[in-house]
């Protein structure tokens, strides 16, 4: 998007996103961490669940504003679909890049990610886009949420019957095994990865309910209807305000019928259930509203913009972060002792842990390194420096 197309509130929803991957990747020391910035252990959900779906919702939104500046340059669809399969293929090399480092041992590097998770979705979301119709797309959203549901619950997996929902015994942890194999996250000990195969089909919907929401917000934009007080949505004939309640009112329908679909299929982040694909959507709805009131409609723009500028380089501040955090974690430096530690450990503990305790410096250690990051985005921003991946 151009920058006078922009929409704040989307790059400051996205920026917080960013703002919270960093800061829930990088604390001091694992050993201690606040439980709100653990993910859920398997069943269940705390705030750090959020990050991720909130960006992928994130990406969806954006495509109606993104596809139709295309369009609007004469691109064809061909040519749409072309520089989404790119964008794809450079996602998913960046997130095997980031895997490999630094081993590069191919015969156990985990072949899926974060990154690699957003390039599958990004690929399948934006060709469904670019050759359906909206009708066909909110169809598929839905069957994905259902399907995903009936083999999770109904399929059975061998030595563990059907609808075991387990880490071990799931569905989609037994296909990624047998497709997989060593090329699994490490952190599940060769059993699930929370970035599997099968799962991606119910993330694709998180990123598709995005989708519906951008072209809602750009129906309104269209005439003039976002931005600033007492601006009118000229395809509603309301206040700009009602959109932004409109969001919030539906974002907490989402949760509470996400609350609902736990009662017989749980939010579970690791294999991303259909219920946690509701809850979060409605979670980044009532999000985006609240945001969409502040800075679109009230004017009330200057607070968010750090977020806004983190959100314009979202994808090259994850990657820069995850390098630098693997680069000091690496490098050896002495330990005081006689010794050698990482680097990693040694700002923690020298700069953080020894005033601030090892539970706050661990906090305070994550949080500079979300400022760290602002800067280094603030910078670009100042440079109009915009890398587009």
């Amino acid at each position: 998007m151009k920058a006078s197309a922009r929409l704040a509130s989307l790059d400051a929803f996205r920026g917080l996103a960013i703002a919270g991957m960093i800061l829930v990747n990088n604390p001091g020391s694992w050993a201690y961490v606040y439980p709100p910035l653990r993910h859920a252990v398997w069943h269940g959900a705390t705030p750090t669940d959020l990050v991720f779906p909130f960006f992928l919702f994130a990406i969806g939104v954006a495509m109606p504003f993104s596809f139709a500046a295309r369009e609007a340059r004469g691109d064809s669809r061909a040519r749409l679909w072309r520089h989404v399969l790119i964008r794809a293929l450079i996602l998913y090399g960046l997130g095997f890049f980031m895997t490999a480092v630094p081993r590069f041992d191919l015969a156990t590097v985990r072949l899926v990610g974060v990154l690699a998770r957003i390039a599958m979705v990004y690929l399948v979301a934006g060709t469904l886009v670019l050759f359906l119709s909206r009708r066909a797309v909110f169809a598929l959203m839905l069957a994905f949420l259902a399907v995903y549901w009936a083999l999770m619950t109904l399929v059975p997996v061998p030595g563990f019957g059907a609808g075991d929902l387990s880490a071990e015994g799931n569905l989609a942890a037994w296909l990624d095994r047998m497709i997989l194999g060593p090329h699994m996250w490490s952190g599940g000990r060769g059993i699930y990865d929370p970035e599997g195969l099968l799962s991606t089909l119910p993330a694709v919907s998180s990123t598709l309910a995005g989708l519906f929401v951008g072209d809602f917000l750009r129906r309104g934009r269209g005439n003039g209807g976002m931005g600033g007080p007492g601006r009118v949505d000229g395809r509603m004939g309301q206040p700009a305000a009602a959109t932004s309640l409109r969001l919030a009112l539906l974002g907490v329908l989402l949760i509470a019928a996400g609350h609902l679909w736990d009662l017989a299929f749980p939010i579970n982040k690791p294999i991303w259930t259909s219920s946690y694909v509701v809850w979060t959507t409605g979670w980044a709805l009532l999000t985006l509203g609240a945001l969409h009131w502040l800075i679109d409609v009230r004017g009330w723009r200057a607070w968010a913009r750090p977020l806004e500028i983190h959100g314009m380089n979202a994808i090259t501040a994850f990657v820069a972060s995850g390098l630098l955090a693997k680069t000091l974690i690496l490098w050896r430096v002495p330990d005081g002792d006689g010794g050698t530690t990482s680097a990693y450990a040694r700002i923690y503990e020298t700069a953080f842990a020894s005033w601030a305790g090892p539970l706050n410096g661990s906090l305070a250690f994550a949080a500079a390194t979300v400022f760290f990051w602002f800067a280094v985005a603030w910078a670009m921003y100042s440079r109009r420096i915009f890398i587009r991946v």
